[in-house]
């Protein structure tokens, strides 16, 4: 297939996104225009062990390119196409695997039919299509059975009223209209994106008396990738077509992820189902288009608090208005949502490789679902690199090589309402997990853009670090570089911290070491259409990652990880790294104590304590490694190395969030994607809840205890 070459884009941008819903401001370390340096002094390329070299060469960008127009060209919303479960299924078995579909029972919700009209003051009236404009150039974005814009869980109801912009929906936003005597008590919310997710930004205009929302991308987030800037719109160009719309989920994943209606049990045709209020919104939504929310928004100009005066973080855009908050006297907005709800099946495809310790597993996975027909980097982007992973563990196994480890290789289905595919199978399995689990691997959204960014429990650093090394990126023309060099480039080797918003997290909370990981959106990237009907093959060929390179680099990275997680005679973990982060999350937690002036009622010592005895078992069980000799060693070292972190999760659940257990690190309850560490004190504390706050240290000092206890040789 004849390939478009990227078009070299010399601009800057701020946001961007990896993984289903994990949105990330981009601190760029180095221009690239100034050339990079190799940041290891291995030689170039990287010397290879001949299982690695057979892994790595099984890498093929064309068949990962095949693999990435299959799965774009069909529809694949959650519960409605089994055979490309099947599909899936069948090619882990094709590879070598034993393979089948794991069937889960769930509540989802589907469009059926929405509007909206604008009734401004002079009488006049608009009323956008609320359709993306399906294009020539590509073909999935006219087939039939597209799908209409919506947010997943969106009641059906209807909303007419005068209208508030509320910035980004935050808590803080809502605060400071209340400061500024702006109401949104009964009426709509007309927020942008950016900062927490959707379903928190819909769940803030509820509580404060909201009677809808309306939910658009602010072309401030693309930098200066823009029309305004002189650059063409996709089709034609790297700028966002101007009737892009971001779909998704309004649950309130903050509370818990899977299935609304089987909090911490799975779906099953039989299993009871309670009450999904709880973590679902009663007031409508809809996502609309930057082309369709400016109309709105310039109807306020003038009312209200202008958006200078308000100033507030992100309040303020790029579109032509002056983000005031309104409401205007006349001017109103009336609109529908018609969903209809099922409880209906989905398919988790999963393909086993059965190890010699049967007490010990990997799990590599991403979801098949997406929103849209397309989905060519969320998710198939991480389908594509995780079928071609797939075929090159089937080219090892033909040598006759086995894993210590059993790996399995798992195709979520449902990831986008909340992460159900995975969490209800966490859930069936966990009594099983929780005397087995390694390590989880998440490979969703690979790439939206060439920039690599990872997030990973700390344990797994130093194992990460190693395959990045061993990785040749040929990054916007660079013919010397690994992985690793451009990542340290952009980071400076510091890897993220697990929130929420993909398939790591059910395997996170029941305490299981866990690393997403993918190439985002750069500067220099194309602007990524994310959860649109435009996030296609032809928008991945063309410009998202023209020749798969960015694919290929990714799923062979994943392959060595795997690899020497499933075959090392000892587990690679950096235990010691572990107190490392600990001890930084602490000190963060201390500066916030201290900014509330509440130091001398929050007691951080027991914590202090908790961590100084990880630190001397962790330090204990790394001089046992560094002598161990005999399979009796490895098998001690390795079912400590296995258990550990189970202890950060022996103390139940976060306050009102009992799905949340890890006490390190959980989702914000009002971000639902960026990370919290240690949430139970840090949330209370800074909510003015102290003793609340002490309780919580008391809890997450013993859970430090406990992964100490079960580390200590």
């Amino acid at each position: 297939m004849m390939l478009t070459k990227v078009l070299p884009i010399l601009s800057l941008h701020a946001l961007s996104v990896l993984a289903c819903g994990r949105e990330y401001v981009h601190s760029r370390i180095f221009d690239p225009h100034l050339g990079l340096q190799k940041r290891q002094e291995t030689p170039f390329p990287p010397a290879l062990e001949p299982n690695e070299a057979i892994l790595l060469n099984s890498f093929d960008n064309a068949t990962i390119e095949s693999w990435s127009y299959y799965y774009t060209h069909g529809l694949t919303l959650a519960g409605t196409n089994k055979s490309v479960a099947q599909w899936t299924a069948d090619r882990f078995t094709e590879f070598g695997f034993t393979a089948s579909l794991a069937e889960y029972y769930v509540y989802l919700s589907y469009p059926v039919s929405h509007s909206l009209t604008a009734t401004f003051a002079n009488g006049s009236s608009f009323t956008p299509l609320l359709e993306e404009e399906p294009l020539p150039e590509d073909d999935v974005t006219s087939y039939p059975n597209r799908v209409p814009t919506f947010n997943g869980y969106s009641p059906t109801g209807n909303a007419s009223a005068e209208y508030v912009y509320v910035g980004r929906g935050q808590k803080v936003d809502f605060e400071r209209l209340e400061a500024l005597n702006v109401s949104v008590e009964g009426k709509i919310a007309l927020a942008r994106y950016g900062g927490p997710f959707r379903g928190l930004k819909v769940k803030n205009a509820e509580d404060y008396g909201a009677i809808g929302v309306i939910l658009f991308t602010d072309t401030d987030d693309d930098g200066n990738i823009t029309e305004a800037n002189g650059y063409a719109a996709y089709p034609h160009g790297p700028a966002r077509n101007p009737t892009y719309v971001q779909r998704g989920s309004v649950e309130f994943v903050s509370t818990y992820s899977g299935d609304p209606e089987t909090p911490g049990y799975a779906s099953k045709f039989d299993s009871p189902r309670s009450d999904r209020s709880v973590v679902l919104p009663r007031i409508p939504s809809l996502p609309i288009s930057w082309k369709d929310a400016q109309p709105l928004l310039q109807a306020l100009d003038g009312h209200g608090v202008d958006g200078e005066t308000v100033n507030r973080t992100k309040w303020l855009g790029k579109l032509n208005a002056t983000y005031s908050t309104g409401p205007a006297p006349g001017t109103t907005i009336s609109f529908s949502n018609v969903a209809r709800d099922e409880v209906t099946w989905i398919w988790d495809s999963i393909g086993i490789i059965n190890g010699t310790e049967q007490d010990e597993i990997i799990i590599l996975g991403n979801h098949r679902d997406a929103w849209i027909i397309g989905g060519g980097s969320d998710p198939h982007s991480g389908t594509a690199v995780l079928i071609e992973l797939a075929k090159a563990f089937g080219a090892l196994l033909k040598t006759g090589w086995r894993p210590k480890r059993t790996i399995i290789f798992a195709s979520w289905d449902a990831e986008e309402y909340a992460s159900i595919g995975s969490t209800e199978w966490v859930e069936e399995y966990v009594p099983w997990l929780s005397g087995a689990a390694v390590a989880y691997l998440n490979c969703d959204q690979s790439v939206s853009g060439l920039d690599p960014d990872i997030s990973a429990t700390p344990e797994l650093h130093d194992a990460v670090t190693a395959s990045l090394k061993k990785v040749v990126y040929p990054y916007h023309g660079y013919s010397n570089l690994t992985l690793y060099d451009v990542w340290y480039g952009l980071t400076e080797g510091e890897y993220g911290v697990l929130g929420a918003g993909s398939d790591y997290v059910a395997f996170v909370h029941n305490g299981i070491p866990s690393i997403d990981t993918g190439a985002g959106q750069g500067p220099r990237d194309p602007i990524y259409h994310y959860h649109s009907t435009y996030d296609t093959f032809h928008w991945m060929s063309t410009y998202g990652d023209p020749f798969f390179v960015a694919h290929k680099a990714i799923g062979q990275h994943l392959a060595l990880l795997v690899y020497h997680l499933s075959s090392d005679d000892i587990i690679p973990f950096n235990v010691e790294n572990y107190g490392v982060q600990l001890t930084s999350y602490l000190n963060d937690l201390a500066d916030l104590v201290d900014s509330e002036n509440a130091t001398s009622s929050v007691d951080l010592s027991p914590l202090e304590a908790a961590i100084a005895t990880f630190n001397t078992s962790a330090t204990a069980l790394t001089s046992f490694i560094s002598v161990a000799a005999t399979e009796a060693d490895y098998k001690a070292a390795n079912t400590k190395l296995r258990d550990f972190s189970r202890g950060f999760v022996s103390q139940g659940g976060l306050p009102g969030r009992e799905f949340y257990k890890h006490v390190a690190f959980a989702p914000g309850l009002d971000t639902g994607y960026a990370p919290v560490t240690f949430p139970g004190i840090w949330e209370a504390t800074e909510g003015g809840n102290l003793s609340l706050a002490n309780q919580w240290v008391q809890k997450s000092a013993k859970a430090i205890e406990a992964a100490a206890r079960i580390l200590a040789p």
